[in-house]
């Protein structure tokens, strides 16, 4: 085979994502940016994902000075970020006039390559972030939502890799967002793509059930091209398999991937250091890091599971956690079997939740799951049950693209926050986040006006499900 492994660091944006909710500042990334820089990783995943919405909400930091300041450290190394396809780091579909703006100042700002994706594996709602990409000179990566179920057969993903590759994509990453994957699922998915398409074929995975270096190892030797990791401290859990290991594992062989243990030493060290006052402070949770075989049984995301727990602490219904679990996959099939990761996830979750405290199912909807039936999310894999379809009104729902049914966005918003705008890119962050922007821009004033932020009012700090 003899072509080098290639290595995507996920520590500063997935890893921390994973195993602590995304609350790592800046102080504890800024001094081991440079040394990062000099290990040999293909990619550092450092933006998007849930960190844009963590910077303003929580941590009192801009996410575009962040992505800056990742530019200027980083150099030698590409930058990379997760979108949402047409959802961008937000939590609904926007404009496609957001969505082209918000691409070009991502790339503006530094970012190389974009890995989007679709929660539902609908196409049409990646369109215009990867038309965007591609006009302003990125890589792009378009990402598979890895599930297992009836309808995902081979076929299912060849179809949509020879999609992905007919719309522009640069490589496809297969996405395994609950690690669901196991090594002979791999083997034979891998060997498949690498025959079926001509584009670089890269995958991620997590550790929640436990498979996944083992997975990787199976996907390397059928020829994988890359494979996502984070260093060790931040490993393991619900983030991914460890970098280090994964590096000498393959080290001297046809597959050697040319990165610097000694390099990832300095890098371990440091993020030991930052790993440890995460779990003094409780930030990093013990929960997090174990291994939770009802990811493969019932396959729910790890995020996914802690959500529900949470959902049934508030409802004093923590007795009703397996009742909750066998709910899911059935709420999934009648919902057309979508991959389970955000929204899809937690849109199954909640249904399952209300369907077994209420004793009845589906005796309540969701807001939600109506926006679902009603098509605003997408196409489903499956045609959704009949019978569900018939709690909401027929002549409402939507077959084009969701997005189509958008007006543009961008007009207007400079001069709502014209008081607070510092940058163009501020425009794009009221954009996405509107309330919890404002919050953001006033004590990003009263800061520079010498105030305490504490002065400001907090409201909208909840962080959304």
């Amino acid at each position: 085979m003899g072509n080098k492994l290639k290595i995507m660091e996920t520590a500063i944006r997935d890893g921390q994502q994973s195993l602590i909710a995304t609350r790592m500042p800046m102080s504890d990334m800024a001094p081991i940016l440079k040394t990062m820089d000099s290990a040999g990783y293909d990619a550092i995943e450092c933006w998007g994902g849930a960190t844009f919405d963590t910077c303003i909400r929580y941590l009192d930091e801009d996410p575009w000075e962040r992505l800056r300041f990742f530019r200027e450290m980083m150099p030698n190394t590409r930058l990379q970020m997760l979108l949402r396809g047409q959802n961008l780091l937000g939590y609904r579909h926007y404009a496609d006039d957001l969505v082209d703006e918000f691409v070009k100042k991502s790339i503006e700002n530094g970012i190389d390559n974009l890995r989007i994706f679709d929660a539902l594996n609908d196409l049409r709602n990646v369109r215009a972030a990867v038309e965007a990409a591609k006009k302003y000179g990125a890589h792009v990566q378009l990402g598979m939502s890895y599930t297992i179920g009836e309808p995902y057969t081979l076929e299912y993903w060849e179809k949509l890799a020879h999609a992905m590759e007919e719309m522009g994509a640069d490589s496809i990453c297969v996405k395994d967002m609950a690690g669901l994957m196991v090594p002979s699922a791999a083997t034979e998915l891998i060997s498949m793509l690498k025959e079926k398409v001509s584009v670089p074929i890269h995958l991620h995975s997590h550790c929640t059930s436990g498979t996944a270096p083992m997975t990787y190892y199976a996907a390397v030797q059928a020829g994988v091209d890359g494979i996502d990791t984070a260093i060790s401290p931040f490993s393991g859990g619900t983030s991914q398999p460890a970098t280090e290991v994964m590096v000498e594992t393959f080290k001297g062989s046809d597959r050697d991937t040319g990165i610097d243990l000694e390099v990832l030493e300095k890098i371990a060290d440091h993020f030991d250091g930052v790993r440890n006052r995460a779990l003094e402070s409780g930030l990093m949770s013990t929960k997090v890091l174990g291994t939770d075989i009802k990811t493969l049984i019932y396959q729910v995301p790890g995020g996914m599971l802690s959500n529900l727990i949470s959902q049934l602490k508030d409802q004093n219904a923590e007795d009703k956690y397996m009742d909750v679990l066998r709910e899911i996959p059935r709420v999934r099939n009648d919902l057309g079997m979508p991959p389970l990761v955000t929204p899809s996830s937690q849109i199954v979750g909640t249904q399952a939740v209300l369907n077994v405290l209420a004793g009845e199912r589906y005796a309540m909807l969701s807001k939600e799951t109506r926006e679902l039936l009603l098509g605003k999310y997408g196409a489903t894999t499956l045609p959704i049950d009949p019978e569900l379809l018939k709690k909401v009104d027929a002549d409402e729902i939507i077959t084009c693209r969701p997005a189509d049914l958008l007006e543009p966005e961008l007009p207007g918003i400079e001069e709502e926050i014209k008081e607070y705008m510092i940058q163009e890119e501020d425009i794009l962050t009221y954009g996405l986040y509107d309330k919890v922007a404002m919050e953001f821009f006033k004590r990003r004033s009263a800061l520079a006006d010498g105030v305490s932020p504490d002065a400001i009012d907090q409201e909208n700090k909840a962080y959304p499900a």
